[in-house]
């Protein structure tokens, strides 16, 4: 996607919101349609103005507990070509299952720490914007150290070495940084990553299949 992005950004902290409206802004990358304070206003602005993607925090009135996640939901259910970029505050594993309970695709979690990054933010809003998917390597870290401290009898079947491959493709890597990051060749990383969605049999779906496989690596229980 091309030009700016067109966004709808919800956080009932005033500071917060003000704040990362003014980084999105000044970035030259994005235009802020809207910035409003719950998930209420959130829904009714991206039905009136038609946003590409849309950055929300996790708790907002009235009980502050999943309503950014639910406005998540909400949206890609009436608006499927709305990228949403979850914010939280915490690596939290809950968080990060009841967002992507539906799958991954044009989805974002990340940790507001990143807001500071403006370029990565405007990133995964692209991302997101045309249907990929975005999750934060920390939020990875967590999910991972999680899942390893279980039982899961599907990874048994992956090498040590698939572990690797797939920990870095959680990370947001293509292949080209799998070869960097792992010190590998290119046809290694390829043959490991379509060995990694043959043994966790995947789809052939060519644009999610890195992401569900992270999510079947994530969400696979004993």
């Amino acid at each position: 996607m091309t030009g700016r992005l067109r966004v709808v950004l919800a956080e009932d902290n005033y500071l917060v919101r003000e704040g990362t409206r003014r980084l999105l802004e000044e970035s030259g990358a994005v235009e802020v349609l809207a910035a409003v304070g719950d998930a209420g206003e959130l829904r009714d602005a991206v039905r009136r103005l038609h946003p590409d993607a849309v950055v929300t925090d996790i708790r907002m009135p009235p009980e502050h507990h999943m309503e950014g996640i639910e406005a998540a939901h909400a949206i890609r259910a009436e608006h499927p070509g709305v990228g949403i970029a979850v914010l939280s505050q915490h690596a939290d594993p809950g968080y990060a299952f009841a967002l992507l309970r539906d799958g991954a695709t044009g989805v974002a979690y990340l940790l507001k720490d990143r807001l500071g990054d403006v370029d990565e933010l405007v990133r995964a809003l692209r991302e997101v914007a045309a249907g990929g998917s975005v999750i934060d390597p920390l939020v990875v870290d967590t999910l991972v150290a999680r899942q390893e401290r279980s039982a899961p009898s599907r990874l048994a079947a992956l090498t040590p070495r698939e572990h690797d491959v797939l920990r870095e493709m959680a990370r947001g890597r293509t292949n080209a940084g799998i070869v960097e990051a792992l010190h590998l060749s290119g046809s290694t990383v390829e043959k490991h990553v379509n060995s990694i969605f043959g043994k966790l049999g995947l789809s052939e779906e060519p644009v999610h299949r890195r992401v569900a496989a992270v999510l079947a690596y994530l969400q696979e229980r004993p």
